[in-house]
């Protein structure tokens, strides 16, 4: 194949899992880099557990995170339809053309003599493979079963593909990811690649696909190499061109387990909802696994692909450090301009009612709250003081406004600041003065500002208080100055 074509194919069974968003993204990286196409298919089949509401986050998820696909349910294409349910009418030829061949057969086993079966090799503690019971049943036999009211399901004939195409029956293939793979296919059993019911199988109707879509490179989860397997002798029984594959080591939680949800958000929407920023996200998932040879971590999209090498990738599991990401998004976050800034957070504040400010008061809040936040939602709790006419006052906030001191500073800054003129450069210029003059009197700067900040906000740490003042204004300032008064005197 001269093209590189290689496609995402997520079940629609779920929100789209960050361990499905690293296989999407190291797909887009190697079509990038190759000049090749990425195509996206969902795999549908699973009639019981597939929701739209499940497809449509899928298409929004991968979108966020910029991975645009060439082909796919929504934009068409050469070899659609892309979504599997559209396709059943397609794949009885195939199963047709490997009957023909002899790569296949009819099993007409209920569930219950396969479960016998099953139990039995348990009983002898050997694994269970298939007994090939109806392999070579007569035209006469499978009449008789048919009259009993059994459909057959179709079953892959291991043995016979393998001789066909191998000397041995040992089956190998070269990952782009782990090196050489190999299987004793005598281990494997014939498996079904059309039920009774008439429905594909997935490695069937994955293969059927991926040879149809002209798919060149398979990258995905070791969970999938034991598909892989039976995948390449369907391949090479129905004469196709098999695809180089490529498997992605797990993902695993800190603790070395399997990332779930009691580590926190696994679905690419949580980690938005959460509110962290989709290019922080992407930047850390294409560090799971992979290296820049720069040894520079922050990189967008684009620059990943101009530096990704798939021969490279780890074939060992990742750790997914949630601490390195909240780094990672704090850092992006920094280099958001506060024009983009101020439309990210807004799905954050709507607690508040931002008509309260004017766009200036608006902007500079962000200007001076934005410094510390890890995740966008972090702004929610580290502006409810510039809303409101009152504030909820902290214990900490509680305790500095009991001293005899604070009270002090409260009564004489009512005194004072009536007269100042309320713009943020001349209220720094009269804190200043403030401070020196309580100073003086033997009170710590530090002291004095808590005291304010405690009556203004409610807490004892925050935002640059001269900003405070200035976005909140004197009316406000003064009435909950005077609140605090009340409550402690």
């Amino acid at each position: 194949m001269t093209e590189v074509r290689v496609r995402i194919a997520p079940s629609p069974s779920g929100n789209l899992h960050v361990g499905t968003a690293r296989t999407a993204l190291f797909n887009y990286l190697f079509a990038k880099k190759n000049n090749g196409k990425f195509v996206l298919r969902i795999e549908d089949t699973d009639a019981e557990r597939t929701k739209q509401e499940y497809i449509d986050n899928i298409f929004d998820s991968l979108k966020a995170l910029g991975l645009n696909w060439d082909e796919g349910p929504d934009v068409g294409g050469p070899y659609g339809p892309y979504t599997q349910s559209q396709r059943f009418d397609i794949y009885p030829k195939y199963v047709q053309e490997l009957l023909d061949k002899g790569f296949a057969y009819e099993c007409f086993c209920t569930p219950e003599e396969l479960e016998q079966e099953k139990e039995e090799a348990s009983k002898n503690k050997k694994p269970y493979v298939y007994t090939k019971k109806c392999l070579n049943l007569t035209e006469e036999e499978k009449e008789k079963l048919r009259a009993e009211g059994r459909k057959p399901a179709i079953r892959f004939n291991i043995a016979k593909a393998q001789k066909a195409f191998h000397d041995t029956s040992m089956l190998t293939f070269d990952d782009m990811v782990k090196g050489e793979l190999h299987v004793d296919t005598n281990l494997l059993g014939d498996f079904v690649i059309m039920k009774s019911n008439g429905t594909p199988t997935y490695n069937f109707a994955v293969v059927i696909d991926d040879m149809l879509m002209k798919i060149s490179h398979v990258i995905r989860g070791e969970d999938h190499i034991s598909n892989t397997f039976k995948q390449i002798l369907i391949f090479e029984a129905l004469g196709a061109e098999v695809p180089k594959f490529g498997h992605l080591g797990m993902i695993l939680a800190p603790d070395r387990s399997k990332l779930s949800k009691r580590h926190g958000a696994t679905a690419v929407s949580e980690f938005v909802e959460k509110g962290y920023l989709t290019d922080a996200l992407i930047n850390f998932v294409a560090l799971l696994g992979w290296s820049p040879s720069d040894g520079q971590e922050i990189k967008t999209v684009d620059e990943i692909a101009q530096d990704f090498r798939i021969h490279e990738i780890s074939s060992s599991n990742s750790i997914f450090e949630y601490d390195k990401l909240n780094w990672m998004n704090s850092h992006y976050i920094k280099m958001l301009s506060i024009p983009e800034l101020k439309e990210k957070l807004k799905p954050f504040l709507t607690k508040y009612d931002l008509n309260e400010l004017t766009d200036a008061q608006y902007t500079r809040m962000v200007e001076v709250t934005y410094e510390p936040l890890t995740l966008l939602s972090d702004i929610t709790d580290a502006v409810p003081y510039f809303f409101g006419e009152d504030v909820v006052m902290e214990d900490k906030a509680k305790e500095t406004l009991e001293t005899e001191v604070s009270q002090d500073v409260l009564k004489t800054f009512m005194e004072q600041a009536k007269d100042w003129e309320w713009t943020e450069e001349n209220l720094h210029e009269k804190l200043e003065a403030f401070r020196a003059y309580y100073k003086e009197k033997g009170v710590k700067p530090k002291v004095t500002m808590w005291a304010i900040r405690a009556a203004v906000t409610g807490r004892t740490c925050g935002a640059d208080m001269t900003a405070i003042l200035a976005i909140i204004g004197k009316e406000k300032t003064f009435h909950r100055v005077k609140v605090a008064m009340k409550q402690t005197v």
